[in-house]
C-alpha cells in the first residue's frame, strides 16, 4: 500500500483489501512497518509538553501504514494525536486498538470537533455504550446525530436530563426530548 504524502494531508482512496491485509498483518504481528517502540509502549512514561510536541510532529512525518499500526496498536498518547489525523481510516482504526480505555473514549464522545462517523462507532459499541459517561457524552455534544442522541436520552438520570432541558448547546428537538422526560417524570424543578 502507497504511504502518500506525509502526515495524509488530504483525503484520499484507499484499496480496502490493501488495508483488510495490512491490518491482519498488524494484528498478527507479522508487518514489515517501523514504529518507534516507545509509541507501542503503554507504560512509557506521561509526555512533558515538548515531548509531546516532538511526538507529535515525528507522527506528522509518518506515512500511512506506520499510522495504522500505532493506530491499532500504539500507546495512549500516540492514540488521542491520530484521533485528530486528517484520514478518516486512521482515525477509525484508533477506535479499534484493542487497549483503548473507557477514558479515552468518554473524552472522544465528548469532543465538539470530532466527526459523525467516529461518534457513530462509539454509539454502536455495546461495551461502551454500556457506560454512563459515555451515554451521557454522547447525549450533550452537538455534532452527535438526532437520533443517537436521543436514543440516550432514556437512560440518563434526572439531573442530566434537566441540564440538558435548559441546554443551549444542544439540538432543540434534544432539549425539547428532555423536557418532556423530566415533566413525565411528575417531580417540580
Amino acid at each position: 500500500m502507497p504511504d502518500g504524502p506525509p502526515g495524509g494531508a488530504a483525503e484520499e482512496t484507499v484499496d480496502e483489501a490493501a488495508v483488510a491485509g495490512l491490518v491482519h498483518e498488524i494484528e498478527a504481528g507479522t508487518d514489515a512497518i517501523a514504529v518507534p517502540a516507545g509509541l507501542l509502549d503503554e507504560a512509557a512514561p506521561p509526555a512533558s509538553a515538548p515531548l509531546a510536541r516532538s511526538l507529535y510532529a515525528e507522527i506528522l512525518k509518518m506515512g500511512v501504514a506506520e499510522k495504522l499500526k500505532l493506530a491499532l496498536r500504539g500507546n495512549k498518547d500516540a492514540r488521542m494525536i491520530l484521533i485528530r489525523d486528517p484520514l478518516k481510516l486512521i482515525r477509525r482504526f484508533v477506535l479499534q486498538n484493542p487497549r483503548i480505555s473507557d477514558a479515552e473514549v468518554i473524552a472522544i464522545a465528548r469532543n465538539r470537533s470530532i466527526d459523525e462517523e467516529l461518534i457513530r462507532v462509539i454509539a454502536d459499541r455495546r461495551e461502551w455504550i454500556r457506560n454512563y459517561q459515555v451515554r451521557l457524552a454522547l447525549a450533550t455534544n452537538p455534532k452527535t446525530p438526532l437520533a443517537v442522541a436521543l436514543k440516550q436520552l432514556g437512560t440518563l438520570g434526572e439531573r442530566d436530563l434537566r441540564q440538558l432541558a435548559k441546554s443551549r448547546n444542544v439540538s432543540a428537538t434534544v432539549v425539547a426530548q428532555a423536557r418532556r422526560i423530566v415533566l413525565a417524570s411528575g417531580k417540580p424543578e
